[in-house]
């Protein structure tokens, strides 16, 4: 009985194994073609300088405005909203460069 258990958990595990391989397979499939499609739209990785505190930001873009970036949720944050420098997943940044970065902006706090 113990034998026939031991079989039939060992025929589940290769066929998980065999699943998970074929989910491998289509998710790498699918990062090759969305990475064609990025290169072939001209799509150019936009550099985003973060900083720690709010002052080297508005040193390094005098002429821009700082927003809080939250890297989790893929949002900026003003100056006047709520969540503006909290968290632990976050930066300073200048807007335009996260705009250009494909962050948008957070409408919370915004009335």
């Amino acid at each position: 009985m113990d034998g026939l258990i031991l079989a039939q958990s060992m025929d589940l595990l290769a066929v998980t194994d065999m699943a998970a391989g074929s989910m491998r397979r289509r998710l790498f499939a699918a990062s090759a073609a969305l990475a064609v499609v990025a290169a072939a739209g001209g799509a150019a990785a936009v550099p985003l300088t973060p900083f720690r505190y709010e002052e080297q930001a508005q040193r390094h873009c005098p002429g821009d405005t700082i927003v809080w970036l939250d890297f989790r949720t893929r949002r900026y944050y003003s100056s006047g909203q709520k969540r503006y420098a909290r968290g632990f997943d976050g930066s300073f940044v200048c807007r335009e460069e996260a705009r250009r970065s494909g962050y948008r902006r957070s409408l919370l706090g915004l009335r």
